[in-house]
């Protein structure tokens, strides 16, 4: 059974800092899920780092306090998903959130699946679906289609890096699928259903994989309400957890307080680009640009204990 929970500024006040992996229900949003988790760990301050829908389950990393301002890495990084196509069916959603509007004859073999699945590998484009959350002038697409209302819509660069037939059993075909940020799997899901000549819908999605974390690590609203409230920020990854797949610099003591303090710092030449940011102690200051010899900050974080990650 789920539990109620209050709401009101009264009952959120924990200035708390970290990143919860949460392996989102079913037929939760991903703002729901949110606010579930924020209440339980009573978070003055929360955020997620990519939508699931609904009907979707797997792992969502929810952003507490300091790491909402570095949330970004998430939204950008590549995300994995095993996905389950219904062949021979279309509808209007892409998903099982709506009935089917047609459905067709399935003459496929294993064989033209995996010609198909290699055919969508690589960098190509992709036309958002209208029903999403994507805005136009400030209202959501799925608003407007729920209005019986289509727009045009411009098409978006996405790369497949795997695509890869778990199972085929003459109508249900399972795949695993590794994806740049913005992808629409069920845009994906209907595209093949397209390719094979039959149709298709997604009855079932989950996110295993995004930025490094894994869905094996992640925990249930269940498990959550149910840990001890003492042992509950345990479960709390660092924040600087979301920025693992930049190169880090440690400064010393003088250029990291000038650094704290949003200054320039000299470093030593290297590459030019985006860097996790350390004093010598091993603390997490956030994340500096550089450019040849000096680093200046793009974002900074106000915790003063921080461990250094082992």
């Amino acid at each position: 059974m789920t539990k109620k929970f209050e709401t009101g500024a009264s009952r959120i006040r924990r200035r708390l800092s970290g990143v919860l992996l949460l392996d989102k229900p079913v037929g939760l949003s991903s703002t729901a899920a949110l606010g579930r988790a924020r209440w339980i760990f009573q978070a003055e301050k929360a955020g997620h780092t990519g939508t699931l829908d609904p009907f979707a389950t797997g792992l969502l990393p929810l952003c507490f306090g300091e790491a909402t301002k570095f949330s970004r890495f998430m939204l950008d990084a590549e995300k994995s998903y095993d996905a389950i196509l219904q062949l021979g069916s279309r509808t209007l959603t892409g998903d099982t959130e709506s009935a089917p509007m047609e459905h067709r004859e399935i003459h496929v073999t294993p064989a033209d699946i995996l010609r198909v699945l290699g055919a969508f590998l690589g960098p190509q484009t992709q036309i958002p679906p209208m029903y999403s959350a994507l805005k136009r002038d400030g209202v959501p697409l799925y608003k407007l289609a729920r209005q019986g209302i289509e727009i045009e819509r411009e098409a978006r660069p996405i790369q497949v890096y795997s695509l890869q037939m778990e199972s085929f059993d003459g109508a249900q075909l399972v795949i695993k699928t590794k994806v740049s940020k913005g992808t629409y799997i069920r845009v994906l899901a209907q595209d093949i259903g397209e390719a094979l000549g039959c149709g298709a819908h997604l009855t079932g999605l989950r996110r295993t994989a995004t930025g490094g974390y894994l869905i094996a690590d992640a925990v249930t609203l269940d498990t959550l309400e149910n840990t001890p409230s003492g042992e509950r920020d345990l479960l709390l990854r660092p924040v600087d957890s979301l920025s693992m797949a930049l190169s880090e610099i440690t400064l010393e003591a003088a250029p990291s307080l000038g650094f704290e303090h949003g200054q320039v710092v000299k470093i030593q030449s290297g590459p030019a680009g985006e860097y996790r940011v350390y004093s010598s102690a091993g603390r997490f200051l956030g994340i500096g640009e550089s450019n040849t010899n000096a680093l200046a900050v793009t974002h900074l974080t106000a915790l003063r204990l921080m461990a250094p990650i082992t």
